[in-house]
């Protein structure tokens, strides 16, 4: 199950992006999950890449896994953690991609959850192309385009 908070203006497509997530959790074999979709602006992403990245400036999605360990208890219930997404960055990424808004959010949230999922495309060249390759299967099977 997902939660959404949406702390800006901008209006989110929830229905296309629970179609994107329910894509992303049946490819990944997860049931059973919890975790939330954070919409913020550029000056509260940047704050929480400073404090929990030591990144001083903004970025597009930040994920706060929990279970970052093996050793999390089995309970049932998966409890994955929260995906904070920037629309402000967004925004400017899609156009700066030449795609859409809807296409760019999705994105992020894909992104996002695969990183609560464990998986990390800044270690290697294999692990990005990986993560990349899943992303890309997700958004084609929910008919997201660049």
């Amino acid at each position: 199950m997902v939660e959404y908070i949406n702390n800006t203006s901008y209006d989110v497509d929830y229905e296309t992006l629970n179609k994107v997530i329910d894509i992303a959790l049946k490819e990944e074999k997860v049931k059973n999950a919890y975790f939330n979709v954070i919409f913020v602006d550029n000056e509260e992403i940047h704050k929480l890449n400073k404090e929990y990245r030591n990144i001083d400036r903004e970025t597009d999605v930040i994920s706060f896994a929990l279970e970052d360990n093996d050793t999390y208890p089995d309970m049932g219930v998966r409890m994955l953690g929260d995906i904070y997404i920037s629309i402000d960055k967004m925004k400017s990424q899609a156009l700066e991609y030449g795609h859409s808004e809807l296409r760019e959010i999705c994105f992020l949230t894909v992104h996002g959850l695969l990183h609560l999922l464990g998986y990390d495309h800044t270690k290697s060249l294999e692990d990005e192309k990986i993560m990349f390759g899943k992303q890309d299967i997700i958004l084609d099977k929910a008919g997201i385009k660049r």
